[in-house]
């Protein structure tokens, strides 16, 4: 009957399933461990002292949820460029609209940041392409960013295969070299530094909690879903795609709370005599971890922690570039973006969607000449990608309950509405200034597709009914920051805990009103029964930039 196959009705045209368990779970480790593990350990002691740890695992078992709610999407629904998607299925063109939209938008800004990562270790060699007083690009460093999101560019041009066993072998490199640094780092380990600075929480819970969206840490673990975004191109999906999520995030955050404790205790104590908020060594400043290994006498690390500043923001900026490519095909078979986005070359590469993913990734290096300028930015875009996650579940679960799912989250009851709340405390503690920035992004955006979809006579009808809880959710979002406690440019009218409670009430408001506002399970089917098709204008284009 029609109802036993919505989780395998859609078949995206022009994509090859090259991909295997390892390369879809390296995809997912290799996104994780890039250049947040080079920052993130010096931001989040800076903003939380020795409590830095906590946010790393306050952020770890939040991500957890959400890492389990897209191994059961990704299983059900294995398509290119899911994380666009699975709203447009659950609520239809306005909901997933929206949603595809932040889950592009944060793909395109990861590869420049991760270009800026390279810069500011390079300038170690080569001073001229970085300021460490402004913490920004030269005018030269910013001339060799723009060369080197070219080159991730090309290098996406060669077939998803090719792309796979290379960024397979960059991330055996990229897990190697930070468990190296922890084994290393433990010889030189000071028990004493975990007391040092004003105790284990100086700066209270108002630091821990900035850190997770501010210093990187949440930056840091983000793109555990990345396997879902190659989902069209994953052999045996059912099996491979939940185990290289669960399996890749796992690794990732092991690996970060281990780096977080030695980088704390291989500290020297004359680096902690005024707090973990006035580190003052220039190389430690400038590159974390190189420059810890270099001031403890351990020079051999810090070369091999230099060259891996180069390597692990490459294979990071790799992947996001051919993931950035597959959620603007996924949005073109949705028909938010023009079909030319589905056009795939004679390798299986779409290559229009690429081109603009570089064009788009220019935009995001102008009004941010830095690394940390982007870290909360694309944290707040990404989380609120994450937040359609766990109501697409739900719905779900009651549209097409016998749907086959090879991994089923366990407590939806509990786990959704938790997940859901947690998206949202994380996109308020990033801080207003971020989210108005982050607010005329999105405006642009939807001025943007507005145009092409009043353009398109094949556009999907738009289900206004089934999204009319979306503009409140990130309206009050932005309200709740605006007159809370994280800034600058916030009122701080919310005072500490409640600001909490409301962010959490409103939360589960919007979740239970999006969970009875999804769409009829008919007009559902419909949906995926659209995209089961392949029209002649979103097949392969003979060979079209190949």
């Amino acid at each position: 009957m029609a109802a036993e196959s919505p989780a395998t009705a859609v078949a995206d045209v022009g994509l090859r399933r090259d991909v295997g368990l390892i390369g879809g779970m390296w995809a997912s480790v290799g996104s994780i461990i890039g250049s947040g593990w080079l920052f993130g350990a010096l931001g989040a002691i800076t903003l939380a002292g020795t409590a830095g740890i906590l946010a790393w695992i306050i952020t770890g078992g939040v991500f957890s949820v959400l890492a389990l709610v897209y191994a059961e999407l990704g299983g059900m629904y294995p398509v290119a460029g899911g994380t666009a998607r699975f709203q447009h299925y659950a609520f239809g063109s306005v909901a997933g609209m929206s949603f595809g939209f932040f889950s592009w938008l944060q793909a395109a800004a990861v590869a420049p940041i991760e270009c800026y990562a390279v810069m500011n270790y390079g300038s170690y060699y080569w001073h001229s392409i970085y300021n460490p007083t402004t913490k920004n690009v030269t005018g030269l460093g910013f001339g060799m960013t723009i060369v080197l999101l070219a080159v991730f560019t090309g290098l996406n041009f060669l077939a998803v295969r090719w792309l796979a066993h290379t960024n397979s072998t960059l991330t055996w490199w990229k897990v190697a070299v930070p468990l190296l640094a922890i084994i290393v780092l433990f010889t030189k380990f000071h028990g004493a530094n975990f007391g040092a600075g004003g105790g284990f929480m100086p700066y209270g819970w108002h630091g821990v909690l900035s850190a997770i969206s501010v210093a990187g840490v949440a930056f840091a673990l983000l793109g555990f879903e990345q396997a879902d975004q190659l989902a069209g191109e994953i052999s045996n999906p059912q099996r491979n795609l939940p185990l290289s999520i669960l399996g890749g995030f796992l690794i990732g955050t092991i690996v970060y709370v281990l780096l977080q404790i030695v980088f704390i205790g291989a500290l020297p104590g004359s680096q902690l005599t005024h707090g973990f908020a006035n580190i003052s060594n220039a190389d430690i400043l400038a590159g974390p971890f190189a420059g810890l290994a270099g001031l403890i006498g351990l020079g051999w690390l810090a070369i091999i922690l230099r060259i891996d500043a180069f390597i692990s923001p490459f294979g990071t900026g790799l992947i996001y570039q051919t993931s950035t490519s597959r959620v603007g095909y996924g949005l073109g078979r949705n028909r938010y973006y023009p079909p030319i986005f589905t056009w795939t070359d004679r390798r299986g590469v779409p290559w229009f969607s690429l081109i603009v993913s570089f064009l788009a990734g220019l935009v995001f290096l102008l009004p941010f000449p830095g690394w940390h300028s982007l870290v909360s930015l694309i944290t707040s875009a990404t989380v609120l990608m994450y937040a359609g996650a766990p109501l697409s579940i739900a719905a779900f679960r009651a549209q097409v309950p016998e749907a086959n799912r090879p991994f089923r989250m366990p407590l939806i009851p509990v786990l959704g509405p938790l997940a859901f709340v947690c998206a949202g405390f994380i996109i308020y503690w990033s801080g207003f200034q971020v989210l108005w920035k982050l607010g005329i992004a999105l405006v642009i955006g939807y001025v943007l597709i507005g145009i092409w979809m009043a353009l398109d006579k094949q556009r999907p009808p738009l289900e206004w009914k089934s999204a009319v809880w979306l503009p409140v959710y990130l309206l009050g979002i932005g309200v709740a920051s605006w007159q809370g406690q994280f800034g600058p440019d916030n009122t701080g009218r919310m005072w500490p805990g409640w600001d909490l409670l409301i962010i959490a009430g409103f939360s589960v408001v919007i979740y239970y009103w999006a969970y009875f506002s999804r769409l009829p399970r008919d007009e559902m089917l419909k949906i995926v029964g659209r995209e089961s098709a392949s029209p002649p204008e979103e097949g392969l284009a003979p060979s079209a930039g190949g």
